[in-house]
């Protein structure tokens, strides 16, 4: 990790002048400042927040990096990373990346400055900014989606089970046209339960028709707008599974919408359970996850990480399963 004597190396200052710079000083000569700035910016430094403040190198907190706090998989999953870091004398603070890069990156700057003690990250696409706290050797847990070219511990779900499940049931259950509503290309989760459905044609001698697969953002507006475009097909689809629990809930109100009969007819299976999906009529049925045990995991390998810095990398990889309810029975 830079420090302020290399950047006073690099300016050509003394780190007096380095340190009134970082903390504000109005009395530094201009030429100077500007050159200890150019300095900051070419070595990347980063202020060691818990030095300023006289603690310890490392807090006992641990960052927990999600991609949508509005989702409840998220709010389950972290329950389940709060109850173990509890007993462990840890506390978690929340953030909400928002499917955001640059949100994301700034998250990962905060838990780097404030010496952060661990960090459980959803990320929300490539494995730059977790690349940055294992170059820092930062302890990091990955969660829910996969990052590849990069050795760190893993917790994911059997993604392309759990579509191959759903969508073997709808077509058990008699459905000829089974659309698919999945998420954003880049994201892993999104392309398993792509490749999940599209194993189940095939194991079916079923075909894979590209009109019938859309690919959207994992909120519920992107479910509905996805279960709209499919629906103005001149051979729409009879039963949809739709790749998250949001973008289920926006397939099923634009069917509700449309005035179109579930599961007479479209038949509907989620990925993700829903609260109140055994509550509402028809009851939706859905492929659950093991949400609190995703985040109990992961927090326990954080903890060993912590405890062992040198191990190897491991992935865990948890079984779904299917709830069958009114919604993809005709």
């Amino acid at each position: 990790m830079t420090t302020i004597y290399d950047v006073a190396r690099h300016a050509g200052v003394s780190a007096a002048t380095v340190s009134r710079v970082v903390n504000g000083r109005p009395n530094v000569d201009p030429v100077l400042a500007e050159r200890v700035r150019r300095a900051l910016t070419e070595l990347e430094y980063r202020p060691n927040a818990v030095a300023r403040n006289l603690r310890k190198s490392r807090t006992t907190l641990w960052a927990v990096i999600i991609s949508d706090v509005g989702n409840p998989f998220f709010t389950a999953m972290v329950r389940g990373v709060e109850d173990v870091a509890q007993k462990a004398g840890f506390s978690v603070v929340l953030c909400n990346s928002d499917e955001d890069p640059a949100k994301e990156g700034k998250y990962v700057s905060a838990a780097l400055d404030d010496q952060m003690a661990g960090v459980i990250i959803s990320p929300s696409g490539r494995a730059t900014h977790v690349n940055r706290l294992v170059d820092a050797r930062v302890p990091v847990v990955v969660i829910d989606r996969q990052l590849r070219g990069i050795a760190v511990d893993t917790v994911l779900v059997d993604n392309e089970h759990g579509a191959e499940l759903a969508t073997a049931h709808l077509i058990d259950s008699g459905y000829e046209r089974i659309a698919c509503i999945t998420g954003p290309r880049r994201l892993s989760t999104a392309a398993q339960r792509l490749r999940g459905y599209q194993r189940a044609l095939r194991g079916h001698r079923r075909a894979v028709r590209e009109e019938l697969i859309r690919y959207a953002d994992f909120r519920e507006e992107g479910g509905y707008a996805a279960m709209e475009a499919l629906l103005r097909q001149d051979s729409p689809p009879d039963a949809v599974f739709a790749a998250n629990n949001l973008m289920t809930v926006g397939a099923v109100e634009c069917l509700v919408d449309q005035g179109v009969r579930i599961p007479e007819e479209v038949g509907v299976v989620g990925f993700d359970n829903i609260p109140w999906a055994h509550l509402v009529r028809p009851s939706l049925t859905t492929v659950g996850q093991p949400t609190y045990e995703l985040g109990r995991t992961a927090a326990l390998l954080l903890a060993e990480r912590i405890a062992e810095p040198s191990r190897p990398a491991s992935s865990v990889t948890l079984h779904t399963q299917l709830h069958v309810r009114e919604s993809s029975r005709r």
